[in-house]
């Protein structure tokens, strides 16, 4: 009898080794998916990083050139601003000038007339 109960005993000990092992074997195969799961989840976020980057970077270079064109536009109207307030003062000084030599000969037929 106490050979069967060794017997038994040792049989239950080989199962429970063998129980471990397979375990162990299933514990290192998960270990293994979840480190290549989280390295196909880096590699996407790292796409996606890439993406956004690069969605940035082209964002940032429409806003430039719009910044350009607006600065373009608002020169060109400086210019335009300019011009008019350039042919204004030209005008006004036609104006005073044309005062300037009739007050000039009103004052010299003044004079020749008192001279007379």
């Amino acid at each position: 009898m106490k050979k069967v109960f060794l017997g038994a005993l040792a049989l239950t000990f080989a199962l429970t080794v063998t129980s471990c092992r397979e375990t162990a074997k299933e514990a290192e195969e998960a270990a293994k998916d979840a480190a290549t799961e989280a390295v196909d989840a880096a590699k996407e976020t790292a796409e996606a990083a890439k993406d956004a980057a690069g969605e940035a970077a082209e964002a940032a270079k429409d806003a430039a050139g719009e910044a350009v064109d607006a600065a373009k536009d608002a020169a060109g109207e400086a210019v335009d601003a300019a011009k008019d307030a350039a042919g204004e003062a030209v005008d006004a000084a036609k104006e005073t000038a044309k005062e300037g030599v009739d007050k000039a000969a009103d004052a010299a037929a003044d004079a020749l007339k008192k001279k007379q």
